[in-house]
């Protein structure tokens, strides 16, 4: 149901239409399927889309004091391709590993947490955790301050067996680093797993409310951004009908 994906099998739908007795109609569907590529692509749409979710969270506020963990979700390195060429292969939201390593600076008493597995639906050997550790230990972090989760396949597994990974104590202060388009995701689940972490997002896809009615000349970047926007709001929408989140859109807990 992703736009790509779905504006794809509509098009060949309407060609195979065009060739029966329903040409009518599949021209018509020809039409409204290039009308909606093309604001996908090129309109505001994405904005609009993705401005609600990467705005929900601030950035976090450093005036509280030094967190004792910091959770960093996967979602950067391909493990396909990593595996491939037996190397970490970065695909995208590098920020998601940039951030961590800032912060481990930052905060050296700090535990630093990656959680992810393969998000594959056919499962292999090649686990994100595996890749994204020397990327972090490149970066500065040392070794003996990673604790790898590399089971999980989803965000509510991260939450999960993260949890159970490190058992917060009560009174401790977790940061969550994730992109900020998936962080009101994130902070439901792990809410709802029972692990209280602070969002810290990273990763934004645009520049705020004044890029809101925007257009692009680039038709992939406004593509890009529609696709992870829906994708997002579908997750939203499944997980909160799976009781998997507590509210539709979480946003910051009111003090």
């Amino acid at each position: 149901m992703l736009p790509i994906n779905f504006l794809v099998e509509l098009g060949i739908l309407s060609v195979v239409l065009m060739a029966t007795r329903f040409a009518a109609l599949g021209r018509r569907l020809a039409v409204i399927t290039l009308v909606v590529l093309g604001l996908a692509a090129f309109s505001p749409l994405g904005n609009l889309l993705i401005y609600p979710l990467e705005s929900r969270f601030p950035a976090w506020d450093p005036s509280r004091g030094a967190p004792d963990g910091i959770i960093v979700l996967g979602g950067s390195v391909d493990t396909d391709l990593s595996a491939a060429h037996r190397t970490p292969v970065v695909a995208h939201a590098a920020d998601r590993l940039f951030a961590p390593a800032e912060l481990a600076r930052r905060y050296p008493n700090a535990r630093i947490v990656f959680t992810g597995g393969s998000a594959n639906l056919v499962s292999t050997e090649a686990k994100e955790a595996d890749y994204s550790a020397p990327i972090l230990e490149n970066l500065g972090i040392p070794k003996q301050r990673l604790i790898l989760e590399r089971d999980s396949r989803n965000t509510w597994e991260n939450a999960i067996f993260t949890k159970k990974l490190v058992s917060p104590k009560p009174g401790e202060r977790w940061l969550l680093v994730t992109s900020a388009f998936h962080m009101p995701r994130s902070m439901g689940i792990f809410r709802e797993a029972g692990f209280d972490v602070e969002a810290y997002p990273v990763d934004w896809r645009m520049g705020g409310r004044d890029d809101l009615f925007s257009f692009t000349n680039i038709g992939a970047d406004g593509l890009r951004r529609t696709d992870v926007a829906v994708r997002e709001w579908i997750g939203l929408v499944v997980y909160r009908l799976m009781g998997r989140t507590g509210e539709l859109l979480p946003g910051p807990v009111k003090d």
